[in-house]
């Protein structure tokens, strides 16, 4: 496994509702969500297979949540590997909707 994901950053690609992982000028993954009133759904984590076992995945997630934390919003984490993230990085647990945050069950 090289180190490419530490050559990646991360856009947050606001028309396109998605944030976006590039290694130079190749587009290596992408993270699609939908904001909601006060948080964000964060509906779909892709990586091309290229750049697969990387960490992109994780790197997008990341960027993600953090910047859900920093504008004070909650996280759907509808995506199956940003929910997985999450349980993996309890850290973040507190933005997830629900359990006594707003626009959770």
């Amino acid at each position: 496994m090289s180190d490419r994901a530490g050559d990646v950053r991360v856009v947050d690609n606001q028309a396109g509702h998605r944030l976006e992982a590039w290694s130079g000028d190749t587009l290596a993954g992408l993270l699609a969500y939908r904001t909601v009133p006060g948080g964000v759904n964060l509906v779909h984590t892709e990586v091309k297979p290229e750049f697969e076992g990387e960490g992109i995945a994780g790197r997008l997630a990341a960027a993600a949540l953090d910047e859900a934390r920093a504008r004070g919003r909650f996280v759907v984490p509808t995506c199956p590997y940003v929910s997985r993230y999450i349980g993996r990085h309890p850290e973040y647990a507190d933005l997830v909707a629900g359990a006594g945050r707003p626009g959770g069950p």
